[in-house]
């Protein structure tokens, strides 16, 4: 796939250029055609419609895995949907959602399905599983294992944003929704090191290798450097450091008395669910301990 540049208009050859992928420098040949990428994450922070309208039509937006989390029609716009492997495979193919993921992307802006594993224990999917959806696979077993968080896994977003930087794409890389907030309605699942994550995007943010949709605050630490300029910046960090480091610490002592309170409630409530009829528990779907999203 590629791009021909005629009357001043970009021809995208797309539809289902993910077929059949398997190496970094199938998968570049395919993405180095769009003016932007754009890493869609499942958050309430996103307004698809308001998101697309920022950028142009040459852009590739790429979603992962559930994306009705922020798709509520079909999204008519160049895209990608990442499905990430687990021990069992991909969720949405043994949670029988592949068509109900799928319908959101009429065929001729679809790319298809890059199937991804980051870990030995997951697993990637063959193609027919996908049923008829263009796919390709992509193994990053051992991306990350040289700097990130020792019995964490990264999540799918991070892994491909800082992939995509490795690829050297000549368009920009734009994350959208990457706040690692907790809300009512999505949870922030621990098997991630969030914290690590959005240091480490910053970071790359900083240095100009991706752009965080919307930008971020300045950070006041950096005026405070500017202001007392005698204070050398480790020395600024260390002390954010300390402050950071006994917050926690009295935040912890103030859960540890909520927990201390909420004994009797939380032993009532295990009380009554034992007692409920085995015909009313559900089973959860997944393996135990699978991290469900990500």
């Amino acid at each position: 796939m590629g791009f021909e540049a005629g009357n001043n208009e970009i021809a995208f050859r797309a539809a289902g250029a993910a077929a059949g992928l398997t190496t970094a420098d199938e998968w570049r040949s395919v993405l180095a055609a769009f003016s932007h990428i754009v890493l869609v994450a499942n958050s309430d922070a996103v307004d698809i419609g308001s998101l697309q309208q920022q950028f142009p039509s040459s852009a590739l937006f790429i979603f992962f895995n559930k994306v009705y989390k922020v798709l509520d029609r079909p999204f008519h716009g160049y895209s990608l949907l990442i499905s990430r492997g687990q021990p069992r495979g991909a969720n949405i193919v043994y949670r029988g959602e592949v068509g109900d993921v799928v319908k959101f992307f009429p065929k001729e802006h679809f790319l298809g399905i890059m199937n991804i594993r980051l870990g030995l224990e997951e697993k990637l999917n063959p193609a027919a599983d996908f049923q008829g959806a263009p796919t390709g696979h992509l193994d990053l077993v051992g991306f990350s294992n040289d700097f990130y968080t020792e019995g964490k896994t990264p999540t799918s977003g991070f892994a491909m944003a800082l992939w995509l930087s490795d690829l050297k794409l000549p368009g920009a890389i734009v994350l959208a929704g990457f706040s690692a907030k907790r809300s009512e309605k999505w949870k922030v699942v621990s098997v991630h090191d969030w914290t690590f994550e959005q240091t480490f995007l910053r970071l790359f943010a900083r240095l100009g290798k991706i752009t965080i949709h919307g930008g971020m605050s300045l950070n006041p630490y950096i005026r405070l450097a500017e202001r007392f300029s005698e204070v050398p910046p480790a020395e600024i960090a260390l002390a954010a450091s300390e402050v950071l480091s006994e917050r926690l610490g009295n935040t912890d002592a103030e859960v540890d008395k909520l927990i201390s309170l909420t004994n009797v409630i939380r032993s009532t409530d295990n009380f009554l669910r034992h007692l409920r009829p085995k015909f009313l528990k559900r089973k959860p779907k997944g393996t135990p301990g699978e991290p469900k999203e990500g």
